[in-house]
């Protein structure tokens, strides 16, 4: 199985090129707060460009319910690429109507259009493979090639990244083949110690790549809300702490297995426990096994790892060669729990090796608590993408470009 890359598709000059990015970045009052995607876009898009292609980019944005909602309009991602392109963008107000059809025609030889949002359109996340394949045919209109470069959605199958790409001559773009040569490392040849460190609300998110991981791994960091269910599992109380209680038993299993095959499988040992969810709480910092003795009781919310825990985490970062992370360690976009998200970014930095953020909240946190992307070995754009790689599965979106 071979990917294919741009190189497959030959000269693209004066031809039309649909680009599947992923320019779900996330907007507030119409401002772009983060557009690491956006930049992510950017080097397959430029090597189009300079081809001399007719480039057509095309992505979501939100959950939109399959009709236009302005709350979602991709105008404000398509002035920042513009932005960060060096060139006009010119935007089309719809996704297949005759906006899209004007402003396509439109382009010349190295020129660029952005098309509406494509969730405003109900059969580009269809279950119906019938009416994503309908919609994926009106898109194919607009090119004589497909381009999919968009890596936080591989993972899904729909009309823009798998239809589209059966019916025009398409291979992956740049940051797609990125991405992909640094998911193999992390699970085919990693450089050993090989730590893998995971957070995030939900334990039940990330079961498949635990199981996945751990015979390939020699250190596996448990924080964020999912830390409440291993500790659970080892008999403390946790208080009013995020807990699912139905993954208790997996969660066992789990120690159980790692202790079998010689992994390090480290939980807190320090919490950072609060008298309510909020920025203005009162907080504890407690031994992981006495959450409910504190002076909030039973009512205490566990909300990020404790010092001696971040501490202990860094050391074990520092003294890897290859670290992947997934998810915040506490209620980072609170200041009052953000150290511990804080301390395994600042650990990842100081790498000697291969360090390796791997999207959604994670990407979000260290760019949120002021690191720059050049200061980690790679960020992905997709995390939910990532995490299935990880755990083994076929992604439909690469398995259709010859993956």
């Amino acid at each position: 199985m071979t990917l294919r890359t741009l190189d497959s598709l030959g000269s693209l000059a004066g031809k039309r090129v649909v680009v599947r990015c992923d320019l779900n970045v996330p907007v507030k009052d119409g401002a772009i707060t983060d557009d690491g995607r956006a930049r992510a876009s950017v080097p397959t898009l430029s090597a189009l460009l300079e081809q001399g292609a007719r480039v057509v980019v095309i992505s979501h944005l939100g959950r939109p319910d399959g009709a236009p909602d302005a709350k979602y309009t991709l105008e404000p991602v398509a002035t920042r690429l513009g932005e960060l392109l060096d060139r006009e963008v010119a935007f089309a107000t719809d996704t297949v109507g005759s906006s899209a059809e004007e402003t396509v025609a439109a382009l010349g030889d190295g020129e660029i259009a952005a098309l509406e949002n494509l969730r405003f359109n109900a059969g580009e996340t269809s279950k119906d493979a019938g009416e994503r394949k309908a919609f994926a045919e009106k898109l194919a209109a607009f090119g004589d090639a497909f381009v999919s470069d968009g890596f936080g959605v591989v993972h899904r199958k729909q009309a823009s990244v798998y239809e589209l790409a059966e019916l025009l001559p398409s291979a992956a773009g740049l940051l797609i083949a990125e991405e992909l040569g640094v998911l193999e490392r992390l699970t085919e040849s990693p450089e050993r110690p090989y730590t893998v460190v995971l957070g995030g609300s939900k334990v039940s998110d990330k079961l498949g790549v635990i199981g996945h991981l751990l015979p390939r791994v020699d250190t596996l960091l448990i924080g964020g809300g999912m830390l409440f269910t291993f500790l659970a599992a080892k008999g403390y109380p946790v208080g009013s702490s995020l807990l699912e209680k139905d993954q208790i038993d997996t969660v066992t299993g789990y120690m159980a297995k790692a202790e079998e095959l010689g992994v390090k499988l480290v939980l807190p040992t320090d919490v950072v426990v609060a008298s309510k969810f909020g920025a203005d709480a009162e907080t504890a910092v407690t031994a992981a096994d006495a959450i409910e003795d504190t002076p909030f009781g039973a009512s205490g919310l566990g909300l990020d790892i404790g010092p001696d825990t971040a501490q202990a985490f860094a050391e074990a970062i520092a003294g890897s060669k290859t670290v992947f992370w997934n998810g915040p360690m506490g209620v980072f976009e609170l200041e009052p729990f953000a150290a511990g998200t804080r301390a395994v970014a600042q650990a990842l930095t100081e790498v000697d090796g291969l360090s390796v953020v791997g999207g959604g909240d994670s990407a979000a946190a260290v760019r949120a608590l002021g690191f720059s992307d050049d200061q980690f070995g790679h960020i992905s754009t997709g995390g939910g993408a990532s995490l299935e790689f990880l755990e083994g599965k076929r992604l439909p979106g690469l398995e259709v470009l010859g993956w």
